[in-house]
């Protein structure tokens, strides 16, 4: 029985690239009955067995054991993500990063932060923020509804050197000026990776600047609404030049903590944390007001952005409100 990669799920079926190198062409399967009844669900990024039928379509038979599973987007078998962003337009959220940060660290897969749309900004604004604002992004000041939005004079590079010190590569990308693209180009060669975040980022500008000749749909954001729309429709793997394969995904403003269920999850998804959560006075610990605790004295010692912590403490009562629902 022949093995194949699930590329696209689009309206109940599946297509399945050929993994014997020899057919580059995607065959357009249905699942077999057998999954339905187990309450599973071939997604994007599968490896699987399937079966030709007389009609030359085929039926996805098997699923092969996965190596990682993303609830939202539904992919599988991812190796990387990369989070894109926009500088400008819409502004930059960095309580919605940390938790598509949160989402990517429960899920075990490396991480990029893309910050997009570059040419929105002037370099002196990029690279010359004043000391004002540069405590506004490190100590979370400036928020909004409890989240930091990225100011033009104040982002860019202290949101990099922000992320770059928990631990996270930062790109910083313009599709229109064809700047940053090589260096994500070099970290999605020959792996599965998603490309994640909101709509009107950028994503499918992205991605086109990088496969020459793809023309993904692309739209310009509502100012009125500060979003954009939903250009992307469906997951589906992309195939790069380089051997990587890539899922752009439609795009999305909320997340749940649906993977995350415990207080010790979401400390461990916060990547700065870990070495000094190891060393607090209670196991367990929820780094709320606990005494002898080494996150909030490493936090209160500049170790650890105020910004993330205060989204930490907002995510954890979201947490505790949805085991309280359900």
């Amino acid at each position: 029985m022949p093995h194949g990669l699930i590329v696209k799920a689009l309206s109940g079926y599946y297509y399945v690239l050929p993994e014997d190198g020899e057919n580059m062409m995607s065959v357009q399967c249905r699942a077999r009955g057998i999954f339905k009844k187990r309450g599973e669900s071939p997604l994007v990024g599968d490896r699987v067995l399937y079966g030709l039928t007389e009609n030359g379509e085929g039926t996805v038979d098997e699923i092969l054991p996965r190596t990682s599973e993303l609830v939202r987007p539904q992919v599988a078998n991812v190796e990387l993500a990369v989070l894109v962003f926009a500088v400008q337009e819409p502004a930059l959220n960095l309580q919605l990063l940390d938790k598509f940060l949160v989402h990517t660290e429960s899920a075990g897969l490396e991480t990029i932060i893309c910050l997009t749309k570059q040419d929105l900004i002037s370099v002196d604004e990029a690279v010359h923020p004043d000391t004002q604002q540069q405590s506004q992004v490190w100590s979370g000041s400036n928020s909004k509804s409890g989240s930091v939005v990225a100011t033009e004079t104040s982002s860019m590079s202290l949101i990099v050197q922000l992320y770059e010190k928990v631990g996270y590569q930062v790109v910083v990308t313009s599709a229109k000026m064809g700047i940053g693209i090589q260096p994500i180009l070099e970290r999605l060669s020959g792996r599965i990776s998603v490309f994640a975040g909101q709509s009107g980022v950028g994503k499918s500008s992205l991605l086109n600047a990088m496969v020459p000749g793809l023309q993904l749909e692309t739209n310009q954001i509502s100012m009125k609404l500060g979003r954009g729309k939903h250009t992307t429709r469906h997951v589906e793997l992309i195939r790069l030049q380089n051997g990587g394969l890539v899922a752009d995904t439609p795009g999305f403003s909320q997340l749940d903590f649906a993977q995350v269920e415990e207080a010790e999850d979401l400390s461990s998804c916060f990547k700065e944390f870990r070495i000094y959560a190891a060393e607090c006075k209670f196991r367990g610990c929820q780094h709320q007001h606990e005494p002898g605790c080494k996150v909030i004295e490493a936090k209160e010692q500049g170790e650890i952005a105020e910004s993330r912590y205060d989204h930490y403490l907002h995510f954890l009562t979201e947490i505790k409100e949805r085991k309280r629902r359900y």
